[in-house]
C-alpha cells in the first residue's frame, strides 16, 4: 500500500490532492462524506454510508424492517447486501426486541374476568409443563405491529410441528397486560378450563399415517352394517273354506185365521113369506 500525502484541493474543493513522496505521482481522491467521516475517525457512519451505496434499502429502512419482526437474514437478501453489514444496524434494534419481549413475559394475561394474578411467564410455563413440554425449549420474541403496539411471540416445537403463540402488549401499572391474538395464546391462558384447543405431542409423520390407517380400517369395521340374520318366511297360510250357513226352512207365512162360517156368512134376514105364513124359504129357489 502506498503512503500518500495532502497537499491541496481542487478549485471547487470536491477533490483532494495527494502526493506520493517517493515518485512524485499525484493522485486526488473525491471530497465526499465517506472522506469526510474517515476523516472524523466516524466509523459507523463510514458503515452507514458504505452501506447506502451498496444497499437497496437505507439504514433507516432496515432497522425499520427488523423492528417490524423481519430477520437480518431476510434484510440482507432484501436489500442485497451482506448480513454483516446488516447486523451493525440491526444490532441495537434486536435489543430493543429482546427487551420488549421481557416485558411481555412479566405482563399480566387478561382473561375473562380481566388481568390474572400471575404473569404470562408463569401462566405459560405452568400450561407447558401440564402438556409435557419443556418450557425451555420455547422461545420468546416480539416485534412492533402496524399499529404502534408491541406483539409478543412463543415458539416451541413439538414432534415435527412449530408451534405459535401471539399476544398483544398494553404497558400500564403493575407491568400491563397481555391480551392474546389467536387461539394456541387463548389456549394457553386458560389451563384450568381444560384445553379449549388442545396442544397435542405430534408423533412421527411414519407412525402417524400406521396409525390413522388402522384406526380407520377398525372403524370401518365397527362401522359397517352386521348382515341381518333374515328368518325364512312361513308359507301363508290357506283362507279356511268357508263353511256353509246351515239351511233354515223358510217358515211358512201364518195363514191368516180363518173366519167361522157364521162370522162370514151375514145372517140370512127372514123374509115377509116366512114371517107371515111361517115356511123358510130354500136358498137358490
Amino acid at each position: 500500500m502506498r503512503k500518500l500525502r495532502v497537499t491541496s484541493v481542487d478549485a471547487d474543493a470536491s477533490f483532494v490532492i495527494c502526493i506520493d513522496d517517493e515518485t512524485g505521482e499525484k493522485f486526488r481522491i473525491p471530497a465526499d462524506d465517506r472522506l469526510r467521516a474517515a476523516a472524523r475517525g466516524d466509523v459507523t457512519r463510514l458503515g452507514q454510508i458504505q452501506i447506502e451505496m451498496e444497499s437497496a434499502l437505507r439504514p433507516r429502512e432496515i432497522q425499520s424492517r427488523i423492528r417490524s419482526g423481519a430477520t437480518v437474514e431476510e434484510v440482507a437478501s432484501a436489500a442485497g447486501t451482506t448480513v454483516d453489514r446488516v447486523q451493525r444496524f440491526a444490532h441495537p434494534v434486536l435489543l430493543e426486541r429482546a427487551r420488549a419481549a421481557e416485558l411481555i413475559r412479566a405482563a399480566h394475561p387478561m382473561r375473562e374476568d380481566g388481568p390474572a394474578l400471575a404473569t404470562l411467564d408463569e401462566v405459560v410455563t405452568a400450561a407447558l409443563r401440564a402438556r409435557g413440554i419443556n418450557p425451555d425449549v420455547a422461545d420468546w420474541d416480539a416485534w412492533k405491529a402496524d399499529d404502534g403496539n408491541w406483539v409478543g411471540q412463543l415458539t416451541w416445537t413439538v414432534g415435527h410441528t412449530e408451534n405459535h403463540a401471539h399476544w398483544r402488549f398494553s404497558p400500564g401499572s403493575q407491568g400491563g397486560t397481555a391480551e392474546p391474538l389467536d387461539n394456541g395464546a387463548d389456549d394457553l391462558v386458560h389451563p384450568e378450563s381444560g384445553a379449549r384447543h388442545p396442544l397435542q405431542p405430534v408423533a412421527d409423520p411414519v407412525e402417524a399415517v400406521t396409525v390413522d390407517a388402522a384406526t380407520v380400517v377398525a372403524a370401518q369395521r365397527t362401522t359397517e352394517p352386521a348382515p341381518v340374520r333374515r328368518r325364512p318366511r312361513k308359507p301363508a297360510p290357506e283362507p279356511p273354506t268357508p263353511v256353509p250357513a246351515p239351511e233354515v226352512e223358510a217358515e211358512a207365512e201364518p195363514e191368516p185365521p180363518k173366519r167361522s162360517r157364521a162370522k162370514q156368512r151375514k145372517p140370512e134376514v127372514p123374509g115377509w113369506e116366512e114371517v107371515l105364513l111361517g115356511v123358510r124359504s130354500t136358498p137358490n129357489q
